[in-house]
Order: C-alpha cells, then structure tokens, then sequence
C-alpha cells in the first residue's frame, strides 16, 4: 500500500510528540522506549585542506567508520552485511548548496569506491536528488562518469501513481508533478514517491551535509529523504507544525525508509547559518564522518552541534520545531533522546 493516513494511531502519535515540545522536552519523546542508538564518529584533522576534503584520508575515514559499525574485520564485509551485490544502490545525497557546502562528492566517491571494491557492479549503483542540474552544478554528473555509475533526478524520472503519502491539506501543484493538470476531487492531496526509487532502487544509503535550515534544524537525514523523493512538497515547507508531521510520515513510507541501510553526516564542515546557499564564512571545520542505522540519532546529534557552533561564534539563535524529531521517534524511525545515543569515536 501506498498510502499513509494522517489518522488513528499516527494521529495520536503525533499529538503526543506535540505535547513533548510544547514542555521543552523533545529529545525525550521516546523515553518510554528501551531502544538505543548507535552512532560512529570518525575524525581525521587532516580530512581536509582549505575547505577542501582529501580523497584518500576520506576514503580511510569512510573504511574505519564501517567497520566500526559493523563490526565486520574488512570493509567488504561491512558493506556485504548492509546489502548484496544484487542490489540496485541509490546514494541520496542534498546537492543543492553546491560541492562545497552540500554533500561532498569526496565522500560519495569513497563510498562507491568501496562498493565496487564489495562486488556490486557499477550499473547498480545510483547517484541521486530531486533535481538533475543541482546534480550537474555539484559536479555529481563527472563523479558518475569517472566511476561508470548511474545518476539520476527523481523529479525528472516521474513519479509513481501507485505509492504516495495522502494528507488533507491541499498542495498547488506544479509542472512536473504527477497530478498536475488534473481537475478531480482530491486532486493536490498527495505527494508521490519518484519511479527513480520505487521502480530502480533495492537499497539507499543516504548521506547528507551537517548544514542548518531555519525549520526543520537540519539539512539532514529524514528532511533530505522525505523532501528528495516526492512531488507536492512545497505545501509542507510555509508551516513548521506541518513539516514536522510529513517530513518522518514520508520518511516511514515503506518504499523510501524500509530501503535504508546505512545514513552518513557528511561532518567534515558545519556550516551553521545560510541553509542551502553555500556560506563558508558561516561555518566550522570539523573534519568528521558519522555513521548510523538510526537516522534520527545523527539528526539529533546534528542539532546539537549546530547550536554548539552558533555560541562559539556567537551567531544568532536558530529556533525551529523540534516535533518533527519526536515524531520520528513516535513512528519508531529512531532515537531522539541524546542519554539514549551511544557514541563510539574513533581516531
């Protein structure tokens, strides 16, 4: 099924998650819960040179940090108990600040590096985002040329009538979307998943920058996914309450977090204030790469350090709402309380 009602228990869910923020208390909406997150924070302080990573000390970064994760003696190992060489890979990553500011291609290459190194052959490998020239200008398109990989746009590859996220609130639609054009009852009220995805892709690893944005808190993991897969989304971004509801409902759909294997923080440079516009006079150099199952802890973990390089440079307060990560935690997409993230850090 395609669908995901905003009703029942969800419903309940969410106003639950609602109340936790409205007391100050979002990192411990699943306080209630036993899980536990595990996230691996590998730094190397020469990852980068003026701003600019250094492949083969990203690639060693990207090798120590699955490895840990896994516990797996060799990186094939750790990628061979994520996935299969049989699987088509997608690797989302956000491309719209630019190489410098968004996800490194440094880090993508290193991760394809190692997936071929596993077994799995190139065709079955898919850089993606929403949009292809945000792709191109990230120089994502002469990535996938020099490894022979594929590489895509959801929004250009169409989307799927099949599987969608239905919620009342009506969208405007645009060009491009899938009901676009059409004049039936309820027409505008859900949000498709893009065929890149539903008809190409069995696994997705998903890597995102450690870059702020003024609603959600974080260019991160659930907010990178959910808003990269499916059209008519622009009727969630004018209003935080509702973000925060549809940004872990789309996240939860079977077809985009079922597939996840593997979420990376690009960490390498914290860039605290600007959102998608690549401000490096606004950033911090940390030279870090963190690995998780758990989408949500490294999102927490994330907000975190965001708020911790804002006082540092005493930049103004970011306030967003923080549902949105409750919510995740509510639809058990992971951990949002900090005392329950194990940290593992590696030199």
């Amino acid at each position: 099924m395609g669908q995901i009602p905003v009703l029942g228990f969800i419903a309940t869910f969410l106003t639950v998650a609602h109340a936790h923020a409205q007391s100050n208390s979002f990192y411990s909406a699943a306080n209630n819960s036993t899980a536990r997150a595990r996230v691996v924070i590998v730094q190397d302080p020469e990852a980068t040179d003026a701003f600019q990573p250094r492949e083969p000390r990203v690639r060693a970064m990207v090798d120590r940090g699955l490895t840990t994760l896994t516990g797996k003696a060799k990186v094939a190992e750790a990628w061979l108990s994520l996935l299969s060489t049989n699987d088509t890979i997608g690797i989302k990553v956000f491309s719209e600040p630019g190489p410098n500011s968004g996800t490194r291609p440094a880090v993508v290459a290193a991760v394809i590096q190692e997936l071929l190194d596993a077994g799995v052959p190139p065709t079955q490998i898919i850089i993606w985002d929403k949009h292809q020239t945000d792709l191109r200008l990230a120089g994502y398109f002469d990535l996938a040329k020099r490894f022979g990989v594929g590489v895509g746009g959801s929004a250009e590859y169409g989307y799927d009538g099949k599987v969608f996220y239905d919620t009342p609130l009506l969208g405007s639609l645009v060009w491009g979307d899938y009901e676009f054009g059409k004049k039936e009852d309820g027409t505008g009220r859900k949000s498709f998943v893009s065929r890149l995805i539903t008809n190409r892709m069995t696994k997705i690893v998903n890597i995102t920058p450690l870059m702020n944005h003024n609603q959600a808190g974080v260019f991160g993991n659930l907010f990178s996914l959910a808003t990269g897969s499916v059209d008519n989304f622009a009727r969630f971004e004018s209003d935080a309450t509702r973000l925060a509801s549809a940004v872990p409902e789309i996240y939860a759909l079977p077809a985009l977090g079922d597939h996840v294997v593997l979420n990376i923080t690009d960490a390498l440079i914290c860039q605290y204030e600007g959102e998608e516009r690549s401000l490096l006079h606004y950033s911090a150099i940390l030279n870090q790469l963190r690995f998780s199952r758990d989408p949500v802890a490294l999102d927490v973990l994330s907000l975190k350090e965001l708020d911790r390089q804002r006082q540092l440079a005493k930049a103004p307060v970011v306030k967003f709402d923080p549902d949105l990560y409750s919510n995740a935690s509510l639809l058990e997409l992971g951990v949002s309380d900090p005392k329950k993230i194990d940290t593992i850090d590696v030199p």
